[in-house]
C-alpha cells in the first residue's frame, strides 16, 4: 500500500527566475528544518542539460505516539538525496528526492517538474508528486498517513520559502531579513551539522550505487 500525493500549483515568476532561485532557497524563515546542503555531483551534459545530485540534512521530529512505534535511539536527523535535471531546450526543471535513512520505517519519494505556465508564460507551473511507504508490520497505514500529512505541511512551507526567496531576489524584501534568517539557521545547526553531514555522506555513498544514474 502506497500513499500518493499530487498537486499542481503556480509560482508567479518566470521559469528563468525560478530555475535560478531554486539553488538559493536555503536558508529561509519557512525551512528552518533544513540544516545542511552539499553538492555531491554536477555536470553539464553534451545535450546542454545541467545534472546535479545534492545531499540535505533535515530535522526529524517524531509525533507524540512515535515512542510506541519507533526505537528510542532513532536518529533525530533525516538525510535526503536530491537528483535534478535542468533542460534548457525543453524548458523543464525536474527534481527527484528520497530519504536514505529510516527507510524501513518510512520512505518518501518526491518528484517535481517546473515548466512555464501554458496560460501565462511569465509564471511557472509546478507539478508535484509524492509517494509514502512503510514496512512496519501492524503500523504501516498509520505511519503512511502521518508521513503524508507531514509532507503536505512541509510542502506548503517549502512553497512559502521559495516565494520568499523569489521576492528577495527580485528586490521586494530587504537584504537584512535574509541575513538575519541565515544567522539564525547557522546558530541552530551549529554543533550538529558537521557530524550529521559526515554521516550523511557515508550513507549517500552507500546508496549511490543503487541510484547512481537516477537523475530523474
Amino acid at each position: 500500500m502506497v500513499k500518493h500525493f499530487f498537486d499542481l500549483s503556480t509560482l508567479k515568476s518566470t521559469w528563468d527566475q525560478v530555475s535560478s532561485a531554486f539553488w538559493q532557497r536555503y536558508p529561509n524563515p519557512f525551512s528552518k528544518h533544513v540544516l545542511t546542503e552539499d553538492v555531491i555531483y554536477r555536470e553539464v551534459t553534451s545535450d546542454n542539460k545541467l545534472v546535479s545530485r545534492r545531499l540535505f540534512t533535515k530535522t526529524n521530529r517524531l509525533p507524540r505516539w512515535g515512542g510506541m512505534v519507533f526505537p528510542a535511539n532513532l536518529a533525530q536527523s533525516v538525510f535526503v538525496i536530491e537528483d535534478s535535471v535542468v533542460d534548457l531546450q525543453n524548458r523543464t526543471f525536474t527534481t527527484l528526492t528520497w530519504n536514505v535513512n529510516h527507510t524501513r520505517l518510512m520512505q518518501v519519494e518526491e518528484k517535481c517538474t517546473y515548466r512555464p505556465n501554458p496560460e501565462n508564460l511569465m509564471w511557472t507551473q509546478v507539478q508535484r508528486e509524492a509517494w509514502v511507504t512503510s514496512n512496519v508490520f501492524g503500523f504501516s497505514r498509520a505511519i503512511q498517513e502521518f508521513g503524508l500529512a507531514r509532507f503536505r505541511r512541509n510542502q506548503l512551507k517549502a512553497t512559502e520559502g521559495f516565494e520568499y526567496i523569489l521576492s528577495h531576489l527580485q528586490g521586494e524584501l530587504p537584504p537584512k531579513t535574509l541575513k538575519e534568517t541565515a544567522k539564525e539557521a547557522t546558530e541552530k545547526a551549529k554543533g550538529t551539522a558537521l557530524a550529521a553531514t559526515e554521516k550523511a555522506k557515508d550513507l549517500a555513498s552507500k546508496a549511490a550505487p543503487q541510484k547512481a544514474k537516477q537523475f530523474v
